[in-house]
Protein backbone atom coordinates (compact mmCIF):
# COMPACT_ATOMS: atom_id res chain seq x y z
CA UNK A 1 0.00 0.00 0.00
CA UNK A 2 2.97 2.32 0.65
CA UNK A 3 4.07 2.23 -3.03
CA UNK A 4 0.46 2.54 -4.24
CA UNK A 5 -0.06 5.55 -2.01
CA UNK A 6 3.18 7.15 -3.19
CA UNK A 7 2.32 6.53 -6.83
CA UNK A 8 -1.19 7.90 -6.42
CA UNK A 9 0.16 10.99 -4.69
CA UNK A 10 2.56 11.55 -7.58
CA UNK A 11 -0.26 11.21 -10.12
CA UNK A 12 -2.52 13.57 -8.19
CA UNK A 13 0.21 16.17 -7.81
CA UNK A 14 1.05 15.99 -11.49
CA UNK A 15 -2.55 16.38 -12.64
CA UNK A 16 -3.56 19.06 -10.14
CA UNK A 17 -0.55 21.11 -11.15
CA UNK A 18 -1.50 21.37 -14.82
CA UNK A 19 -1.99 24.93 -16.00
CA UNK A 20 -4.26 26.44 -18.64
CA UNK A 21 -7.18 24.07 -18.16
CA UNK A 22 -10.43 25.05 -19.89
CA UNK A 23 -13.36 26.28 -17.74
CA UNK A 24 -15.54 23.29 -18.66
CA UNK A 25 -14.66 19.67 -19.22
CA UNK A 26 -14.91 18.58 -22.84
CA UNK A 27 -13.66 15.62 -24.91
CA UNK A 28 -9.92 15.97 -25.23
CA UNK A 29 -9.76 18.78 -22.66
CA UNK A 30 -8.69 18.87 -19.04
CA UNK A 31 -10.84 18.72 -15.93
CA UNK A 32 -12.77 21.67 -14.55
CA UNK A 33 -10.87 24.03 -12.23
CA UNK A 34 -13.06 22.86 -9.35
CA UNK A 35 -12.00 19.26 -9.97
CA UNK A 36 -8.35 20.29 -10.06
CA UNK A 37 -8.82 22.10 -6.75
CA UNK A 38 -10.46 18.98 -5.33
CA UNK A 39 -7.47 16.91 -6.44
CA UNK A 40 -5.12 19.33 -4.71
CA UNK A 41 -7.07 18.84 -1.47
CA UNK A 42 -6.84 15.08 -1.97
CA UNK A 43 -3.09 15.39 -2.59
CA UNK A 44 -2.61 17.26 0.66
CA UNK A 45 -4.57 14.61 2.51
CA UNK A 46 -2.59 11.78 0.87
CA UNK A 47 0.65 13.48 1.84
CA UNK A 48 -0.49 13.63 5.46
CA UNK A 49 -1.46 9.95 5.34
CA UNK A 50 1.92 9.00 3.87
CA UNK A 51 3.69 10.86 6.66
CA UNK A 52 1.63 9.15 9.37
CA UNK A 53 3.18 5.73 8.75
CA UNK A 54 1.76 2.37 7.65
CA UNK A 55 -1.96 2.27 6.89
CA UNK A 56 -3.95 -0.38 8.75
CA UNK A 57 -7.39 1.28 8.79
CA UNK A 58 -9.76 -0.18 6.20
CA UNK A 59 -11.70 3.09 6.03
CA UNK A 60 -8.60 5.01 4.96
CA UNK A 61 -7.80 2.29 2.44
CA UNK A 62 -11.24 2.77 0.89
CA UNK A 63 -10.69 6.53 0.81
CA UNK A 64 -7.40 6.09 -1.03
CA UNK A 65 -9.13 3.81 -3.55
CA UNK A 66 -11.85 6.42 -4.02
CA UNK A 67 -9.25 9.14 -4.62
CA UNK A 68 -7.70 6.83 -7.23
CA UNK A 69 -11.08 6.48 -8.95
CA UNK A 70 -11.53 10.26 -8.92
CA UNK A 71 -8.05 10.74 -10.41
CA UNK A 72 -8.87 8.26 -13.18
CA UNK A 73 -12.18 9.96 -13.94
CA UNK A 74 -10.48 13.37 -14.10
CA UNK A 75 -7.85 12.07 -16.50
CA UNK A 76 -10.34 10.35 -18.84
CA UNK A 77 -11.48 12.66 -21.68
CA UNK A 78 -15.24 13.12 -21.71
CA UNK A 79 -15.77 11.34 -18.38
CA UNK A 80 -18.11 12.87 -15.79
CA UNK A 81 -16.07 12.94 -12.60
CA UNK A 82 -18.76 14.60 -10.48
CA UNK A 83 -20.16 11.38 -9.02
CA UNK A 84 -16.63 10.23 -8.23
CA UNK A 85 -16.07 13.54 -6.46
CA UNK A 86 -19.13 13.03 -4.25
CA UNK A 87 -18.14 9.42 -3.50
CA UNK A 88 -14.67 10.56 -2.48
CA UNK A 89 -16.18 13.19 -0.19
CA UNK A 90 -18.39 10.57 1.45
CA UNK A 91 -15.44 8.21 1.88
CA UNK A 92 -13.47 11.05 3.47
CA UNK A 93 -16.34 11.61 5.89
CA UNK A 94 -16.59 7.89 6.61
CA UNK A 95 -12.86 7.67 7.33
CA UNK A 96 -13.51 9.56 10.57
CA UNK A 97 -11.71 12.27 12.45
CA UNK A 98 -11.46 15.99 11.87
CA UNK A 99 -9.02 15.55 8.99
CA UNK A 100 -11.48 13.39 7.07
CA UNK A 101 -14.33 15.81 7.79
CA UNK A 102 -12.23 18.78 6.64
CA UNK A 103 -11.39 16.99 3.39
CA UNK A 104 -15.07 16.14 2.89
CA UNK A 105 -15.99 19.80 3.42
CA UNK A 106 -13.33 20.98 0.96
CA UNK A 107 -14.60 18.53 -1.67
CA UNK A 108 -18.21 19.52 -0.98
CA UNK A 109 -17.30 23.18 -1.49
CA UNK A 110 -15.82 22.36 -4.88
CA UNK A 111 -18.85 20.21 -5.74
CA UNK A 112 -21.35 22.98 -4.91
CA UNK A 113 -19.26 25.44 -6.92
CA UNK A 114 -19.30 23.03 -9.86
CA UNK A 115 -23.02 22.21 -9.63
CA UNK A 116 -24.92 24.60 -7.39
CA UNK A 117 -28.16 22.63 -7.78
CA UNK A 118 -26.78 19.25 -6.76
CA UNK A 119 -28.74 18.00 -3.76
CA UNK A 120 -26.03 15.40 -3.10
CA UNK A 121 -23.33 18.08 -2.92
CA UNK A 122 -25.32 20.17 -0.43
CA UNK A 123 -26.05 17.15 1.73
CA UNK A 124 -22.37 16.23 1.74
CA UNK A 125 -21.53 19.78 2.79
CA UNK A 126 -24.12 19.65 5.57
CA UNK A 127 -22.82 16.29 6.80
CA UNK A 128 -19.23 17.55 6.81
CA UNK A 129 -20.10 20.73 8.70
CA UNK A 130 -22.16 18.66 11.11
CA UNK A 131 -19.22 16.31 11.74
CA UNK A 132 -17.03 19.34 12.46
CA UNK A 133 -19.55 20.60 15.03
CA UNK A 134 -20.57 23.65 12.99
CA UNK A 135 -24.29 23.13 13.47
CA UNK A 136 -25.69 26.47 12.30
CA UNK A 137 -23.77 26.28 9.02
CA UNK A 138 -24.84 22.65 8.65
CA UNK A 139 -28.50 23.69 8.97
CA UNK A 140 -28.07 26.15 6.09
CA UNK A 141 -26.54 23.45 3.88
CA UNK A 142 -29.19 20.91 4.85
CA UNK A 143 -31.92 23.42 3.97
CA UNK A 144 -30.38 23.94 0.53
CA UNK A 145 -30.47 20.16 0.10
CA UNK A 146 -34.15 20.01 1.11
CA UNK A 147 -35.03 22.82 -1.29
CA UNK A 148 -33.67 20.67 -4.12
CA UNK A 149 -34.93 17.31 -2.86
CA UNK A 150 -38.21 16.20 -4.42
CA UNK A 151 -38.47 12.89 -2.56
CA UNK A 152 -40.07 13.69 0.80
CA UNK A 153 -39.39 10.19 2.13
CA UNK A 154 -35.68 10.55 1.46
CA UNK A 155 -35.58 13.92 3.21
CA UNK A 156 -36.94 12.80 6.58
CA UNK A 157 -33.53 12.01 8.05
CA UNK A 158 -32.29 15.46 7.08
CA UNK A 159 -35.39 17.12 8.51
CA UNK A 160 -34.92 15.23 11.75
CA UNK A 161 -31.27 16.27 11.92
CA UNK A 162 -32.17 19.93 11.36
CA UNK A 163 -34.71 19.69 14.17
CA UNK A 164 -32.07 18.19 16.46
CA UNK A 165 -29.50 20.90 15.71
CA UNK A 166 -32.06 23.64 16.20
CA UNK A 167 -33.27 22.10 19.45
CA UNK A 168 -29.70 21.99 20.78
CA UNK A 169 -29.25 25.65 19.84
CA UNK A 170 -32.58 26.52 21.46
CA UNK A 171 -31.36 25.05 24.76
CA UNK A 172 -28.37 27.39 24.61
CA UNK A 173 -30.58 30.39 23.83
CA UNK A 174 -32.91 29.57 26.71
CA UNK A 175 -29.94 29.14 29.07
CA UNK A 176 -28.58 32.55 28.09
CA UNK A 177 -32.00 34.14 28.57
CA UNK A 178 -32.33 32.43 31.95
CA UNK A 179 -28.98 33.78 33.11
CA UNK A 180 -29.75 37.25 31.77
CA UNK A 181 -33.13 37.29 33.55
CA UNK A 182 -31.45 36.26 36.79
CA UNK A 183 -28.87 39.04 36.69
CA UNK A 184 -29.01 42.00 34.34
CA UNK A 185 -25.30 43.00 34.58
CA UNK A 186 -23.79 40.17 32.59
CA UNK A 187 -20.37 41.72 32.41
CA UNK A 188 -19.91 42.18 36.15
CA UNK A 189 -17.45 39.33 36.60
CA UNK A 190 -19.88 36.73 37.89
CA UNK A 191 -21.00 33.58 36.11
CA UNK A 192 -22.48 35.65 33.33
CA UNK A 193 -19.20 37.41 32.60
CA UNK A 194 -17.15 34.23 32.30
CA UNK A 195 -19.55 31.57 31.08
CA UNK A 196 -22.58 33.08 29.39
CA UNK A 197 -20.63 35.55 27.25
CA UNK A 198 -18.59 32.68 25.79
CA UNK A 199 -21.61 30.46 25.23
CA UNK A 200 -23.34 30.77 21.86
CA UNK A 201 -25.27 28.49 19.55
CA UNK A 202 -22.79 29.46 16.80
CA UNK A 203 -19.82 28.00 18.63
CA UNK A 204 -18.43 24.67 17.41
CA UNK A 205 -20.10 21.84 19.30
CA UNK A 206 -17.07 20.99 21.47
CA UNK A 207 -16.55 24.63 22.45
CA UNK A 208 -20.27 25.06 23.19
CA UNK A 209 -20.27 22.00 25.45
CA UNK A 210 -17.23 23.29 27.35
CA UNK A 211 -18.74 26.78 27.74
CA UNK A 212 -22.10 25.35 28.83
CA UNK A 213 -20.36 23.12 31.40
CA UNK A 214 -18.46 26.08 32.81
CA UNK A 215 -21.61 28.21 32.96
CA UNK A 216 -23.48 25.56 34.96
CA UNK A 217 -20.52 25.10 37.30
CA UNK A 218 -20.16 28.82 38.00
CA UNK A 219 -23.90 29.40 38.37
CA UNK A 220 -24.23 26.48 40.77
CA UNK A 221 -21.32 27.73 42.87
CA UNK A 222 -22.84 31.22 42.95
CA UNK A 223 -26.48 30.41 43.78
CA UNK A 224 -26.55 26.81 44.96
CA UNK A 225 -28.06 23.71 43.40
CA UNK A 226 -31.45 24.29 45.06
CA UNK A 227 -32.08 27.55 43.20
CA UNK A 228 -34.97 27.04 40.71
CA UNK A 229 -33.11 28.83 37.93
CA UNK A 230 -30.03 26.68 38.53
CA UNK A 231 -32.16 23.54 38.37
CA UNK A 232 -33.62 24.67 35.07
CA UNK A 233 -30.16 25.55 33.78
CA UNK A 234 -28.91 22.07 34.71
CA UNK A 235 -31.90 20.52 32.92
CA UNK A 236 -31.16 22.56 29.80
CA UNK A 237 -27.53 21.45 29.97
CA UNK A 238 -28.58 17.79 30.19
CA UNK A 239 -30.95 18.20 27.25
CA UNK A 240 -28.25 19.92 25.21
CA UNK A 241 -25.80 17.09 25.87
CA UNK A 242 -28.42 14.50 24.93
CA UNK A 243 -29.25 16.30 21.70
CA UNK A 244 -25.55 16.70 20.89
CA UNK A 245 -24.98 12.98 21.31
CA UNK A 246 -27.83 11.65 19.19
CA UNK A 247 -30.95 12.56 17.26
CA UNK A 248 -34.24 12.39 19.16
CA UNK A 249 -36.17 9.25 18.37
CA UNK A 250 -39.70 9.72 17.14
CA UNK A 251 -42.18 8.44 19.73
CA UNK A 252 -44.60 6.18 17.87
CA UNK A 253 -47.13 6.70 20.67
CA UNK A 254 -47.31 10.44 19.86
CA UNK A 255 -48.99 9.70 16.56
CA UNK A 256 -46.09 10.98 14.48
CA UNK A 257 -46.32 14.48 15.98
CA UNK A 258 -43.21 16.57 16.60
CA UNK A 259 -42.59 17.69 20.21
CA UNK A 260 -42.41 21.46 20.63
CA UNK A 261 -40.87 23.24 23.61
CA UNK A 262 -40.77 26.81 24.86
CA UNK A 263 -38.34 28.14 22.20
CA UNK A 264 -40.25 26.42 19.40
CA UNK A 265 -43.59 27.75 20.60
CA UNK A 266 -42.10 31.24 20.88
CA UNK A 267 -41.03 31.03 17.22
CA UNK A 268 -44.42 29.61 16.21
CA UNK A 269 -46.19 32.63 17.73
CA UNK A 270 -43.68 35.32 16.77
CA UNK A 271 -45.23 38.32 15.02
CA UNK A 272 -48.64 36.69 14.59
CA UNK A 273 -52.10 37.86 15.56
CA UNK A 274 -53.86 35.38 17.82
CA UNK A 275 -57.51 35.01 18.82
CA UNK A 276 -58.79 32.74 21.57
CA UNK A 277 -62.35 31.72 20.69
CA UNK A 278 -64.85 30.80 23.41
CA UNK A 279 -66.79 27.60 22.79
CA UNK A 280 -70.32 28.93 23.19
CA UNK A 281 -73.44 28.20 21.10
CA UNK A 282 -73.75 31.85 20.08
CA UNK A 283 -70.13 32.17 18.95
CA UNK A 284 -70.29 28.85 17.12
CA UNK A 285 -73.50 29.84 15.32
CA UNK A 286 -72.02 33.17 14.26
CA UNK A 287 -68.78 31.52 13.12
CA UNK A 288 -70.61 28.94 11.00
CA UNK A 289 -72.82 31.46 9.21
CA UNK A 290 -71.36 32.01 5.72
CA UNK A 291 -70.31 35.59 5.11
CA UNK A 292 -71.02 36.75 8.67
CA UNK A 293 -68.81 39.44 10.10
CA UNK A 294 -67.76 37.29 13.13
CA UNK A 295 -66.65 34.52 10.78
CA UNK A 296 -64.62 36.97 8.70
CA UNK A 297 -63.30 38.54 11.89
CA UNK A 298 -61.96 35.21 13.19
CA UNK A 299 -60.62 34.18 9.80
CA UNK A 300 -58.54 37.36 9.69
CA UNK A 301 -56.28 36.18 12.52
CA UNK A 302 -53.03 34.35 11.88
CA UNK A 303 -53.73 31.80 14.64
CA UNK A 304 -57.02 30.58 16.08
CA UNK A 305 -56.90 29.03 19.57
CA UNK A 306 -59.57 26.80 21.10
CA UNK A 307 -59.62 25.17 24.51
CA UNK A 308 -60.62 21.85 26.07
CA UNK A 309 -63.45 19.79 24.61
CA UNK A 310 -64.86 21.86 21.73
CA UNK A 311 -68.56 20.92 21.76
CA UNK A 312 -70.24 23.71 19.81
CA UNK A 313 -67.87 24.75 17.02
CA UNK A 314 -68.12 22.75 13.81
CA UNK A 315 -65.64 19.85 13.48
CA UNK A 316 -64.16 21.64 10.47
CA UNK A 317 -63.79 24.97 12.28
CA UNK A 318 -60.25 26.21 11.97
CA UNK A 319 -58.02 25.40 14.95
CA UNK A 320 -54.35 26.33 14.80
CA UNK A 321 -53.65 25.75 18.48
CA UNK A 322 -55.70 23.51 20.73
CA UNK A 323 -55.05 23.65 24.49
CA UNK A 324 -56.52 21.23 26.99
CA UNK A 325 -56.15 20.87 30.76
CA UNK A 326 -56.23 17.41 32.33
CA UNK A 327 -58.63 17.66 35.27
CA UNK A 328 -59.93 15.35 37.97
CA UNK A 329 -58.19 12.35 39.44
CA UNK A 330 -55.16 10.98 37.64
CA UNK A 331 -54.49 9.01 35.56
CA UNK A 332 -56.72 11.05 33.31
CA UNK A 333 -59.00 9.18 30.96
CA UNK A 334 -61.38 10.60 28.42
CA UNK A 335 -62.19 10.88 24.74
CA UNK A 336 -59.32 11.07 22.32
CA UNK A 337 -58.32 14.45 20.89
CA UNK A 338 -59.38 14.02 17.28
CA UNK A 339 -60.01 17.68 16.37
CA UNK A 340 -57.44 18.69 13.78
CA UNK A 341 -54.95 21.27 15.10
CA UNK A 342 -51.55 22.41 13.96
CA UNK A 343 -50.27 22.44 17.56
CA UNK A 344 -51.74 20.84 20.67
CA UNK A 345 -50.80 21.87 24.22
CA UNK A 346 -51.75 19.57 27.09
CA UNK A 347 -51.52 20.96 30.63
CA UNK A 348 -51.26 18.56 33.56
CA UNK A 349 -49.24 17.26 36.51
CA UNK A 350 -47.78 14.80 37.64
CA UNK A 351 -45.43 14.01 34.79
CA UNK A 352 -45.92 10.20 34.51
CA UNK A 353 -49.70 10.52 34.26
CA UNK A 354 -49.37 13.44 31.83
CA UNK A 355 -47.27 11.23 29.55
CA UNK A 356 -49.78 8.40 29.83
CA UNK A 357 -52.62 10.73 28.88
CA UNK A 358 -50.76 11.96 25.80
CA UNK A 359 -50.02 8.47 24.62
CA UNK A 360 -53.54 7.21 25.15
CA UNK A 361 -55.52 10.21 23.87
CA UNK A 362 -53.55 11.65 20.95
CA UNK A 363 -54.88 10.63 17.54
CA UNK A 364 -52.29 9.99 14.79
CA UNK A 365 -52.44 12.74 12.16
CA UNK A 366 -54.68 15.04 14.24
CA UNK A 367 -51.78 17.37 15.12
CA UNK A 368 -48.39 18.29 13.71
CA UNK A 369 -46.83 19.34 17.03
CA UNK A 370 -47.41 18.49 20.68
CA UNK A 371 -46.18 20.61 23.57
CA UNK A 372 -43.42 18.82 25.45
CA UNK A 373 -42.97 18.47 29.21
CA UNK A 374 -41.58 22.01 29.55
CA UNK A 375 -45.03 23.37 28.62
CA UNK A 376 -47.22 21.08 30.73
CA UNK A 377 -47.58 23.47 33.73
CA UNK A 378 -46.63 26.99 32.63
CA UNK A 379 -48.26 28.79 35.56
CA UNK A 380 -46.31 26.94 38.25
CA UNK A 381 -43.09 25.91 36.49
CA UNK A 382 -40.19 27.94 38.03
CA UNK A 383 -38.64 28.21 34.56
CA UNK A 384 -41.79 29.95 33.28
CA UNK A 385 -44.26 31.91 35.44
CA UNK A 386 -43.38 30.09 38.67
CA UNK A 387 -46.52 31.10 40.59
CA UNK A 388 -47.80 29.36 43.69
CA UNK A 389 -51.02 27.46 43.17
CA UNK A 390 -54.12 29.50 44.07
CA UNK A 391 -56.51 26.92 45.48
CA UNK A 392 -59.13 29.36 46.76
CA UNK A 393 -60.87 29.55 43.41
CA UNK A 394 -59.80 26.17 42.12
CA UNK A 395 -57.46 25.35 39.26
CA UNK A 396 -56.95 27.96 36.55
CA UNK A 397 -59.06 27.72 33.44
CA UNK A 398 -57.37 26.59 30.25
CA UNK A 399 -58.10 29.93 28.57
CA UNK A 400 -56.39 31.80 31.41
CA UNK A 401 -53.38 29.44 31.31
CA UNK A 402 -53.01 30.01 27.58
CA UNK A 403 -53.29 33.80 27.95
CA UNK A 404 -50.70 33.88 30.72
CA UNK A 405 -48.35 31.73 28.63
CA UNK A 406 -48.76 33.97 25.57
CA UNK A 407 -48.18 37.03 27.73
CA UNK A 408 -45.04 35.47 29.22
CA UNK A 409 -43.62 34.47 25.83
CA UNK A 410 -44.28 37.99 24.55
CA UNK A 411 -43.87 37.24 20.84
CA UNK A 412 -47.44 37.45 19.39
CA UNK A 413 -48.25 40.75 17.69
CA UNK A 414 -51.73 40.81 19.28
CA UNK A 415 -53.96 38.55 21.36
CA UNK A 416 -57.77 38.88 21.37
CA UNK A 417 -60.49 37.02 23.22
CA UNK A 418 -63.55 36.27 21.08
CA UNK A 419 -66.96 35.55 22.60
CA UNK A 420 -66.04 35.75 26.29
CA UNK A 421 -68.39 38.72 26.72
CA UNK A 422 -66.39 40.91 28.94
CA UNK A 423 -65.17 38.13 29.83
CA UNK A 424 -67.94 37.11 32.27
CA UNK A 425 -67.33 33.38 31.73
CA UNK A 426 -63.99 33.50 33.55
CA UNK A 427 -63.55 33.44 37.36
CA UNK A 428 -63.10 36.81 39.11
CA UNK A 429 -59.35 36.37 39.68
CA UNK A 430 -58.76 35.66 36.02
CA UNK A 431 -61.16 38.37 34.88
CA UNK A 432 -59.29 40.95 36.94
CA UNK A 433 -55.99 40.02 35.30
CA UNK A 434 -57.53 40.31 31.82
CA UNK A 435 -59.37 43.60 32.47
CA UNK A 436 -56.17 45.14 33.83
CA UNK A 437 -54.47 44.41 30.50
CA UNK A 438 -57.37 45.04 28.11
CA UNK A 439 -56.44 47.45 25.37
CA UNK A 440 -59.98 47.76 24.00
CA UNK A 441 -63.40 46.15 24.29
CA UNK A 442 -66.15 45.73 21.73
CA UNK A 443 -69.09 43.41 21.17
CA UNK A 444 -66.94 40.47 20.14
CA UNK A 445 -63.48 40.81 21.64
CA UNK A 446 -61.34 41.92 24.52
CA UNK A 447 -58.02 43.01 23.09
CA UNK A 448 -55.01 42.26 25.25
CA UNK A 449 -51.90 44.40 24.90
CA UNK A 450 -48.97 42.16 25.71
CA UNK A 451 -46.36 43.70 27.98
Amino acid sequence: MGQTLTGLLTSVRAMAGRAGTPPRARPGGGPDPELLAALRHCGDHLAALAASGPLTDARRTRLIASIGALTTACSTPGADAFDALLRTGQQALDSGGDAGARLALALADEATALRARSKGAWRLRGNALDALGRGEEAITAYERHLALQQNTTASRDVERRIATLRAAGDRIDEALALVADGNGNRGAGGAEGTGAVRLSRRLPAADARAAFTELVRLRTAERGAADPAVRRLAALYAEHRRLSDRDPLADPLLGGAEPIGVPGLRRFLAGRTVCLVADTPHTAEQEQRPGSSPAAFIEGYDLVVRCDAVRHAAPTARTDLHAVTLRGDSPWKGPRWDRRATTRLVFGDPLPHWRLALRSRLVPGAQDRVGDATLRRPLHDPALLGEAAADAEGPASTAYTVLRLLDFLGTPARVDLIGFEGPAALPPREREWIVARAGATDDTAVRITLR
